[in-house]
């Protein structure tokens, strides 16, 4: 059973990552520049790991650290892409 002060702390956490990836889906949409969308979807990919932290503190199983740490590392190499492709036009060489 989860205290009342850990309840309230995961439920804030909840409501400050949907509003920070809300202000992120309008910075990838309104973004002036292509370098601007690409650290809006950063940081959602980064927003969104902790989302699955939280929910997995919420739901008590380590389950969901196991898939944060995948989307993490799979966001990173996104972002790589990206960027590489932003710079040179080309992922591969």
């Amino acid at each position: 059973m989860i205290s009342p002060i850990l309840a309230l702390a995961i439920t804030l956490g909840f409501v400050m990552i949907g509003l920070a990836i809300s202000l992120n889906v309008w910075r990838l949409f309104a973004g002036p520049t292509r370098g601007d969308r690409i650290l809006a979807l950063d940081t959602m990919v980064i927003n969104s790991i902790a989302l699955i932290v939280l929910f997995g503190i919420n739901e008590g199983t380590t389950m969901y650290f196991e898939s944060a740490l995948l989307f993490a590392m799979v966001g990173f190499v996104g972002t790589v892409a990206y960027a590489k492709f932003l710079l040179r036009g080309d992922i591969v060489e």
